[in-house]
């Protein structure tokens, strides 16, 4: 197993589309990975780190799955998440945003970005597990390719053989009824020759028994 899949995991979060996404993954580039991101969401300053309790129980508990929820909401971080019903509404008739309270409310504590070692350990042991058990499937997917590549290659060369004898059969069954052909040609012939002869006899007996 690399040794990157060692490492701690992390709690990483990105909105795609019409989901926020969250993965717990070793690295940023494994984040990525998982998301399937052709650039560096993180650069962009639309993926990063987070630490928050509820996100990073979540992917914590499935390390390298993609968890979703609605874009902008607040809800809990799923495989399956569903659109909210009203989001056409929300696109077509966006709704005013709210005017702040007046009261400033009280920052929220941060949350602790230390995570319990011993569920850390579970978090990466589950990842490396997730992770084998992809790279067993792609092999599983190769080795169903290689197969069928294998399976159409004989085909194709038992394909050519069987038109290649039959084109050989072919060939000789023509040379030899041209072979024939010539042979009638010359019987023919003469007989042609024979006729001539012996009409030409026969003609001039006729001719003196008339006479």
């Amino acid at each position: 197993m690399p040794k990157q899949l060692k490492r701690k995991l992390k709690a990483y979060q990105t909105s795609l589309g019409f989901y926020d996404q969250a993965v717990a993954a070793p690295s940023m580039k494994a984040a990525l990975e998982a998301w399937g991101a052709s650039s560096n969401l993180f650069h962009q300053g639309v993926a990063k780190e987070t630490d928050d309790p509820a996100i990073v129980a979540a992917t914590m508990a499935k390390p390298g799955v993609v968890l979703r929820r609605p874009v902008g909401s607040d809800g809990s971080f799923t495989e399956s998440a569903a659109l909210p019903s009203d989001l056409a509404d929300a696109e077509a008739k966006p709704k005013r945003k709210p005017k702040p309270s007046k009261r400033a409310a009280k920052a929220a504590p941060k949350p602790s970005r230390k995570i319990d070692d011993q569920q850390a350990r579970k978090a990466a042991a589950a990842f490396e597990k997730e992770e084998r058990r992809r790279e067993a499937e792609r092999r599983k997917e190769e080795a169903a390719r290689t197969k069928e590549r294998v399976r159409r290659d004989k085909a194709v060369a038992a394909a050519e053989a069987a038109l290649d004898e039959a084109r050989r059969e072919h060939e000789a069954r023509t040379e030899q009824i041209e072979a024939e052909r010539a042979a009638l040609d010359e019987r023919a012939e003469a007989e042609e020759t024979r006729w001539g002869k012996q009409r030409t006899k026969l003609v001039e007996a006729l001719r003196r028994a008339r006479a």
